[in-house]
């Protein structure tokens, strides 16, 4: 959707000069003056620029891009004239927002330090499950202030929806470049999600993209050239071997020669401990659940037994940082520990279910006994401290206070 300033300045130029106008420069200063907003830069970009100096007003309160026509006939294309449509990513900001949650942690500085030197630089980020990888390459976009394109890859994965295809517009043969050839233009950041579940016959169309050259559009006869910034991050549970023990069903073995072209592989581990603490602390303030600090502790260390016992081979799960989070918010509904933890580990079979309840019981049953302890044990001192021993170890009732 248009934003109100944009929506005014186009309510303004159909006013004057009728929907879908074709106006010049000076035209447009017009207008602004008319609508009191500042010159529309957004206004004066390729997408809206029909001619030198001459621009189309878009209809009013969508974000349908302008079609610029191809007027001769296109081959293999039944001789109709076809249409370039530009996507409506154009006039979106795509920065992500900066998530307050966010706590910082392994690679993210080093990450963010390539995203800020505009380098291309392709990056494959792997690691398990719900450990912050997609999450640490959005905050690390928002603190560079760059933009980012996220496609989510599956086995169904094609060259149509990567670089673009022809679709049925008003009865017009149009073509709508994807979000590679987007983000490729814009100089943006590029994230190929789950890249391991693609089918690597049909993402092999990224090969020339992967090296920094440019790509020739065969459909349209196009050659995109990458904007300066332009770069490709990739994220997997695997490296691209699949998976063996089918703990990540659906993902594929990459070609070898398509992973050779990412310079570096990060492997991505879950957070210490302390910094686990730190998020899951954010996260509860979030909640208004600020006095939980105990509940907090417990969590963290069953999640880290039960990784270390995945890690020794005793279980085929693990408690991620993303299923703590599911947990927290789950107690902000119930406020029952117990029915939380459940309810967020019904997901696993029921061997690991019962293995993961039996081991927070345990975390929560050595918590209690040693509070409980810990209060014995300061009661007996104070005793101590409030009677007045004698020589056969007794202490004195009567100069004991009242």
């Amino acid at each position: 959707m248009l934003t109100p300033t944009r929506k005014r300045f186009v309510e303004a130029a159909e006013k004057t000069f009728g929907p879908g106008a074709v106006i010049t420069k000076s035209q447009v200063k017009e207008v602004a003056k008319k609508a009191k907003i500042p010159f529309p830069s957004w206004f004066a970009r390729t997408e809206f620029r029909v001619s030198h100096g001459k621009y189309q007003v878009p209809n009013t309160g969508t974000t349908t891009p302008v079609m610029t026509v191809v007027e001769e006939s296109q081959p293999g294309a039944n001789n109709v004239t076809l249409a370039t449509v530009t996507s409506t990513a154009r006039e979106e900001c795509l920065i992500p927002q900066k998530d307050k949650l966010f706590v910082k942690f392994g690679f993210f500085t080093k990450l963010r330090k390539i995203i800020e030197s505009q380098l291309f630089y392709p990056i494959f980020v792997t690691g398990l499950s719900g450990n912050g990888k997609t999450f640490m390459v959005q905050q690390a976009c928002a603190a560079a202030k760059r933009e980012l394109i996220r496609v989510n890859l599956t086995g169904e994965t094609d060259e149509d929806d990567l670089i673009g295809g022809f679709r049925l517009v008003n009865g017009e043969t149009a073509f709508f470049k994807g979000p590679v050839i987007e983000a490729m233009e814009r100089g943006a950041i590029l994230l190929l999600d789950e890249i391991d579940l693609a089918n690597p016959a049909r993402v092999m169309c990224l090969q020339s993209i992967l090296e920094g050259s440019g790509y020739f559009i065969k459909k349209t006869g196009e050659y995109v050239k990458p904007a300066p910034g332009f770069t490709v991050i990739a994220t997997g549970n695997t490296k691209g071997k699949g998976s063996e023990d089918g703990q990540f069903i659906g993902t594929n073995i990459l070609n070898e020669a398509f992973l050779e072209r990412f310079p570096i592989t990060v492997e991505q581990d879950y957070p210490a401990k302390s910094v686990e603490q730190k998020i899951l602390s954010k996260v509860f303030e979030s909640l208004n659940l600020k006095k939980e600090t105990e509940f907090i502790g417990l969590l963290v260390e069953w999640a880290d037994l039960t990784r270390k016992t995945f890690l020794e081979g005793g279980s085929d799960d693990i408690i991620s940082t993303r299923r703590l989070v599911h947990i927290a918010n789950a107690f902000s509904i119930f406020e029952d520990r117990m029915e939380s933890i459940k309810l967020c580990v019904n997901r696993f079979d029921e061997e690991t279910k019962t293995s993961f309840l039996d081991f927070y019981t345990k975390i929560d049953e050595q918590s209690r006994m040693s509070d409980l302890e810990e209060s014995e044990t300061g009661g007996e001192n104070k005793e101590e401290e409030e009677g007045v021993t004698t020589k056969d170890g007794d202490a004195d009732e009567s100069l004991a206070p009242f």
